[in-house]
């Protein structure tokens, strides 16, 4: 496939292609995204086309996850290389809206998740998970797709759009896509262009430390001890704050007290002006 992946803006254009392809029996998929798309990204691509017949992909950065002092103003807008990658995927549809298709004069809704939101990034980014529970309770309402993907990178996230969905009986299937990694184990993000030469290297120490915090606790160290260890290895390695380092239960993101069931451990270091985040999963014997 060559050129570019065709691009609708209004959601009467989108739903007038969705429910064309779903009156021919065809499954639809949804892949949202705030662009700057990079392999991490189109591997949930590929992952949902394994699921349905047709992909639809939303490029949409969303201002009201953003808060102040963050990168909204900053946050690449790649709209025409996204589309050409896209184009090498099994993607049928770029729905690209503006912020006033999303958010029209007078609008005064919000979707708040209690509980999974309040912790972790919640807790660091007053309003963050509001704004994705509303954006992506209207993306799935706009598109309703059968399927919709979200990277397990974000993994906080996806616990909390798994909440609302079910809460909300959204008709919707949530996939979860693997999270990928650059070649130095580096999960990949589109704010990694951010780091300079010198970040770059220090952070690709992340998920080494982090491999070393999960032998650690499968050894027998307690948990607090092993999080505590894991901050200091990376203060040490160069990152120049951590926010939390974290063993928890993968479903409710309760904090874990001990490693009695399959646990997730989550992440988020700083260094330079980026916060880069990681998980990874815990298993036992």
């Amino acid at each position: 496939m060559s050129g570019t992946v065709p691009v609708v803006r209004s959601v009467d254009a989108l739903r007038e292609q969705v429910f064309a392809w779903k009156a021919e029996g065809l499954r639809v998929g949804l892949v949202p995204t705030m662009g700057a798309l990079h392999h991490g990204h189109l591997s949930l691509v590929d992952a949902i086309a394994t699921k349905v017949d047709r992909v639809v992909v939303s490029i949409f950065v969303n201002p009201t996850q953003f808060g102040e002092g963050e990168d909204f103003d900053t946050y690449p807008r790649t709209e025409e290389e996204d589309r050409k990658k896209l184009a090498t995927t099994p993607a049928s549809l770029v729905y690209a809206p503006n912020a006033s298709e999303m958010y029209p004069t007078g609008f005064a809704t919000k979707v708040s998740v209690g509980g999974i939101s309040d912790r972790f990034e919640g807790a660091l980014r007053p309003g963050h998970f509001d704004g994705v529970a509303t954006v992506v309770s209207k993306l799935l309402l706009q598109c309703l797709p059968d399927v919709a993907i979200f990277g397990e990178k974000d993994f906080q996230q996806l616990a909390v759009i798994r909440r609302f969905v079910a809460d909300l009986n959204i008709p919707v299937e949530i996939m979860g896509g693997t999270l990928i990694r650059e070649e130095d184990g580096l999960a990949a993000s589109s704010r990694n262009a951010y780091l300079n030469a010198e970040e770059r290297q220090v952070a690709g120490l992340f998920n080494v430390i982090l491999k070393g915090l999960i032998a650690a606790v499968s050894s027998g160290t307690a948990l607090r001890q092993a999080e505590e260890d894991a901050s200091n290895r990376l203060l040490a390695a160069g990152f120049k704050a951590v926010d939390y380092v974290s063993v928890v239960d993968p479903d409710s993101l309760d904090v874990l007290e001990r490693l009695d069931r399959p646990a997730r451990v989550i992440a988020v270091a700083r260094i330079g002006s980026v916060r880069l985040l990681d998980n990874m999963a815990i298993d036992i014997d």
